[in-house]
């Protein structure tokens, strides 16, 4: 099977785990913090905290950036995860409809910004890889004074405009994930950058079920100041962070080249990629858009027809704002004409480094047939 994405393992990956296997720290020891430092570099950002997944990550940055009560416009574009932190912290989501590449429309955010002064923040998805218009976001921070979260699960190692994902230059925190699927993967893993000490040290204090110990108090001593959580990540996982991290870049430049590929290929045909190249993604998803009712087969059809070839194609989202939980909240009526079309006419093909360029071949080869076009 050829999946959409997978991880890319190698034997200096397996030699770090090993080592800190042989090591005195298994967990909440230096490769954490070697491994967030790392990070932070990498983003250009002042901190990160390292945490047990991107939901966790999403989570905790909810909890220090959000109030109850608070309205939220975030996009139904995205995994569960994104709109359920607002959820988890007491706010509000308010689903705003994507824009052409799939990202958040940030002209409809400040529609809605213009005639709701009760939303307090935007989340915004940096969708398959490819950031959001920075100079936009900074605009709508700046002049409707709300918090930033961007939702950079997809697009570590991705630069708008020399401004790298996770630097939270335009924004109060980033998140990312570090599943098997990403661009680098500890496992199961995730972080936050910010450039905020203040939210640096409650991000920290929560992931540790909301302890502190300080040099004034008796060896022994520690308090629990908030409610936290165990969102902490381990040494072993860290080691295999930083291992992957050393060649992050050549697994994105792998990445683009297959995208690349992807877009000369789909030129002037049927199938039309999301977005093309244009030197900004990330790649984590290659998503095309097909018009099914111009063709003699159905999108369930192409899923079922390209995995008896052993393709496994994928859907990158389904609407959040239609689950039936969310359905459940008097949600799923919303106005999102683009987000339907996108629904209807998307899927992901597979993108990731260890991607030969025979399989690759066979891809395109399996979808034209499919497709009959």
């Amino acid at each position: 099977m050829i999946p959409y994405g997978k991880q890319f393992l190698q034997q200096d990956d397996i030699d770090a785990v090993v080592e800190t296997l042989n090591s005195d720290y298994l967990t909440t020891g230096p490769k954490v913090n070697e491994f967030e430092n790392a990070i932070a570099k990498y983003c250009g950002a002042k901190y990160c905290v390292a945490v047990a997944n991107g939901t966790g990550a999403l989570h905790l940055a909810s909890l220090v950036l959000l109030k109850k009560g608070d309205r939220v416009l975030t996009t139904p574009n995205s995994f569960l995860a994104t709109s359920n932190s607002i959820l988890y912290a007491g706010a509000k989501p308010v689903f705003v409809d994507i824009a052409k590449d799939g990202n958040i429309d940030l002209e409809l955010c400040e529609e809605e910004l213009k005639k709701d002064p009760t939303i307090k923040a935007i989340y915004a998805v940096a969708f398959s890889g490819n950031m959001v218009n920075q100079e936009k976001l900074k605009y709508l921070k700046n002049t409707y004074n709300i918090k930033i979260l961007e939702d950079n699960a997809h697009a570590i190692g991705a630069i708008y405009n020399s401004i790298k994902a996770g630097s939270c230059a335009n924004g109060d925190c980033s998140i990312f994930s570090f599943h098997p699927v990403k661009h680098l993967t500890t496992g199961e893993g995730g972080a936050v950058t910010t450039n905020s000490k203040d939210v640096y040290q409650k991000l920290i204090t929560l992931r540790g079920h909301g302890m502190i110990k300080t040099s004034e108090m008796m060896p022994w001593e520690y308090e629990m100041r908030e409610l936290g959580f165990n969102y902490r990540l381990t040494d072993i996982q860290c080691a295999l962070g930083l291992s992957q991290l050393k060649k992050l870049d050549g697994f994105i430049d792998r990445r683009v080249e297959i995208a690349k590929k992807y877009d000369k290929t789909f030129y002037n045909s049927i199938i039309k990629p999301l977005y093309t190249y244009d030197g900004k993604s990330s790649y984590h998803l290659y998503v095309v858009q097909v018009n099914f009712s111009k063709l003699n087969i159905s999108k369930e059809e192409l899923f079922i027809e390209m995995r008896e070839k052993n393709i496994g194609l994928q859907l990158h989202y389904i609407p959040i704002n239609k689950q039936p939980y969310y359905k459940s909240l008097g949600y799923g009526d919303e106005n999102t004409p683009m987000m339907d079309k996108y629904y209807n006419e998307c899927f992901s093909l597979p993108i990731f480094p260890k991607l030969s360029d025979k399989e690759q071949d066979y891809v395109i080869e399996s979808l034209f047939e499919v497709l009959s076009v």
